[in-house]
C-alpha cells in the first residue's frame, strides 16, 4: 500500500444514505421505476460534480443542472482548508443542448495544490461539494494514480472505484476507456445483475441514447465519489461508440439497420465530451513537474485502420494445410502493411515530438496513457491441447484459432497493437530515438498483465495493463484449465510477458518517483458489493533500465 500524503483524512463527507440519496436516483439500481422514468423527472444538480484535464494552474469543472432552460451556474474554487478561501470564480451555463451538462475552465491557481469548489444556481441550490488538484511544477518526488478501464455496469459493483475513493491516497484518476457499454441487455451483461440491467433497454445509437446511458452510470454512487475527489484523466475505447471501433465502422455497427457511423460516432463523441470532464482536443499532453509527461493518446476514431479478424483470413480454409498457409500469407503480405494506423501522422508526430521534448528536459518518465496492450502476445499452443468434448464450439474455434496464429508467429488479438505491428514499431522507435524511459499504461483486456518493451532488440521500456473494474475476463472463458496453469503458459510462452493475473477485477495504483515507476494491482471482486482487497502484486522497472525488475 502506497503511504497516504496530504490531506491525511478525507476532505469530504463520508457517503452515508443522506447523500447516496440526494437527487432521488443514486440508490436508482434498488428502486421500481426505470432509471430513465426517474431521470426524466429530476430537476437541479442531478449528477454530482467532477474535475479533469489537471493542469499547473488550472483544471475543468463539471456538474449537471437540469431545468427548462439555459441556466446561468456561478462556480468558485476555494482552498483546501477549513477557512474555504474563494480562489476563483466564474460563470458557466448549463444547457439542453448540451443535455445540461455544465463545463467551466479554471485557470489562475498554484501548482501542485488541492481546492475545493462547488456550483450554485440562480435559487441559491448547490451542488456537492468536490476536491480537485493541479499538477506540480518543479521538483517532484512522486506522482499516484489510480488506472481504471472496462466498467460494465451489468456485471457487478463498481468496488475498484469505491475502494480508490477510499484510500485517499492518489494525485488524480485515469480511466483508460470502456467506460460504460454500449450493449442491449442480454447481449454482454450478467442475469445475477438483473438490477443493474442497461437504460435504455436496447443497444444505444442515437445520441439520446448515448445520453441516457452516461446517465444511467454517473447515477452509481462509487463513481460519482470517485469523480468528486479526484481529478480525472480520461480517453475513450470501443464501448463508448460500439465494440471493435475504428475509424470508419466498427463491428457492433450494422450501417443497414442502424444508420451511418458517421453519425453514430458523432453522437457517441458529442455525448463524451458533455458527459465526461474533458477537453475537445482527441489528444493531450500533462507534465508532472521535472518527473514526466503523460501522453494521452488517442487510438480508436480518429485515424485508426480496420483490424483484421481471423475468422474472416481461415474462411473457407477446410484443413490445416490451407488455414496454416492462409495465416503465412497474411503474415508476410497485408499484416505488416505500413499504411495501417493506429494514431495516424499528425498524432505521430505530436508523440514523437512530445517524447524527445520530455527526454531532453531530463524528466525520467514518458507515460503513454492509452488503451490497449502495446506488449506482443500470442496463445500458448499448449493451451489448445486436449480440448474437453463438451466445450462450447465458439470457444473451442477462438481456441484454436490462437493457437494456430501461435504456430505461425501471429498475435493473439488483431484488435491490440499486435494487430498494427508496423504502427506500434513507429512508436517504439520514437522511443528509441528519443532515449525515453517509456511506460505504456493501458486496459481493454478485462485482466492485469506486465510487459517489457523491445524494439529491434532494444529495451524500450514497460507496459502495465491494468484489470477490469467489472468486465470478465479470460478465466471466464477458458475454463477447461485451471486459471493457474493458463496464467503460467502463457507468460512463459510470451517473451515480453512478465506476469499476469487471470481471476480478478480491480484497478492499478502506479506511482512515478525519480527512481522507479511501480503498478500495484490491486486485486479485488465485483459480485459483492464490498472494499476488501482478494490481495495485491507489485511491480516496478527502475528509470534508465527500461525493463521490468525480477517479479
Amino acid at each position: 500500500m502506497f503511504p497516504t500524503e496530504p490531506p491525511a483524512a478525507a476532505l469530504l463527507p463520508a457517503l452515508d444514505r443522506r447523500h447516496v440519496l440526494k437527487g432521488g436516483i443514486l440508490a436508482a439500481g434498488a428502486l421500481s421505476a426505470p432509471l430513465s422514468a426517474q431521470l426524466s423527472a429530476q430537476r437541479g444538480f442531478t449528477h454530482g460534480v467532477a474535475s479533469g484535464e489537471p493542469g499547473a494552474d488550472g483544471v475543468l469543472l463539471w456538474t449537471r443542472f437540469v431545468a427548462g432552460q439555459d441556466t446561468q451556474l456561478d462556480w468558485r474554487v476555494m482552498e483546501a482548508d477549513a477557512n474555504r478561501r474563494v480562489v476563483a470564480e466564474g460563470r458557466a451555463t448549463a444547457s439542453p443542448t448540451s443535455d445540461f451538462c455544465c463545463k467551466a475552465q479554471v485557470t489562475g491557481l498554484d501548482p501542485g495544490k488541492w481546492y475545493y469548489y462547488r456550483f450554485t444556481a440562480p435559487d441559491g441550490t448547490q451542488s456537492d461539494e468536490g476536491r480537485t488538484r493541479t499538477l506540480p511544477v518543479g521538483p517532484t518526488s512522486r506522482f499516484r494514480m489510480a488506472v481504471f478501464s472496462c466498467s460494465n455496469m451489468g456485471f457487478g459493483w463498481f468496488n475498484a472505484y469505491a475502494h480508490a475513493a477510499e484510500s485517499n491516497q492518489f494525485d488524480c484518476a485515469l480511466h483508460l476507456g470502456d467506460y460504460f457499454y454500449e450493449y442491449g441487455p442480454g447481449t454482454y451483461d450478467n442475469p445475477d445483475f438483473a438490477m443493474r440491467q442497461p437504460d435504455p433497454p436496447r443497444e444505444i445509437v442515437a445520441l439520446a441514447d448515448y445520453r441516457m446511458r452516461y446517465a444511467q452510470y454517473r447515477s452509481d454512487r462509487d463513481l460519482q465519489r470517485l469523480h468528486q475527489v479526484y481529478p480525472m484523466i480520461s480517453g475513450w475505447d470501443d464501448h463508448e461508440s460500439a465494440n471493435d471501433s475504428w475509424k470508419g465502422g466498427a463491428q457492433n455497427h450494422q450501417p443497414e439497420t442502424e444508420g451511418p457511423w458517421s453519425v453514430r460516432k458523432a453522437a457517441a463523441m458529442r455525448a463524451y465530451r458533455e458527459w465526461m470532464p474533458v477537453s475537445d482536443a482527441p489528444w493531450a499532453a500533462y507534465e508532472i513537474g521535472d518527473l514526466a509527461t503523460l501522453f494521452r493518446l488517442e487510438t480508436r476514431l480518429e485515424a485508426r485502420s480496420e483490424q483484421f479478424d481471423y475468422a474472416s483470413i481461415l474462411s473457407g480454409k477446410v484443413t490445416p494445410e490451407s488455414a496454416s498457409a492462409a495465416l503465412v500469407a497474411f503474415r508476410g503480405g497485408v499484416y505488416n502493411d505500413p499504411a495501417r494506423e493506429m494514431l495516424g501522422a499528425r498524432q505521430q508526430a505530436w508523440l514523437a515530438e512530445g517524447l524527445m521534448r520530455s527526454a531532453r528536459a531530463g524528466k525520467p518518465w514518458q507515460v503513454l496513457v492509452q488503451q490497449v496492450l502495446m506488449g506482443k502476445l500470442a496463445t500458448a499452443p499448449r493451451l489448445a491441447e486436449n480440448l474437453p468434448s463438451d466445450m462450447a464450439e465458439r470457444t473451442r474455434r477462438y481456441v484454436e484459432a490462437g493457437a494456430m496464429a501461435s504456430r505461425n508467429e501471429l498475435p493473439l488479438n488483431l484488435d491490440a497493437w499486435d494487430g498494427y505491428p508496423a504502427a506500434r514499431e513507429r512508436v517504439l522507435r520514437a522511443a528509441l530515438e528519443a532515449d525515453a524511459n517509456l511506460v505504456s499504461l493501458a486496459g481493454d483486456t478485462h485482466n492485469a498483465w506486465a510487459f517489457d518493451l523491445t524494439q529491434d532488440g532494444a529495451q524500450v521500456g514497460v507496459e502495465f495493463g491494468g484489470q477490469s473494474v467489472t468486465s470478465p475476463g479470460l478465466e471466464n472463458y477458458v475454463t477447461y484449465v485451471p486459471t493457474a496453469e493458463l496464467e503460467r503458459e502463457t507468460v512463459r510462452f510470451n517473451p515480453e510477458l512478465q506476469w499476469m493475473d487471470a481471476s480478478h477485477r480491480g484497478y492499478m495504483a502506479v506511482e512515478l518517483t525519480p527512481g522507479s515507476a511501480t503498478s500495484e494491482y490491486r486485486l479485488m471482486g465485483a459480485k459483492r458489493r464490498g472494499t476488501t482487497l482478494a490481495g495485491t502484486k507489485r511491480i516496478t522497472a527502475l528509470a534508465g533500465q527500461k525493463r521490468l525488475e525480477a517479479v
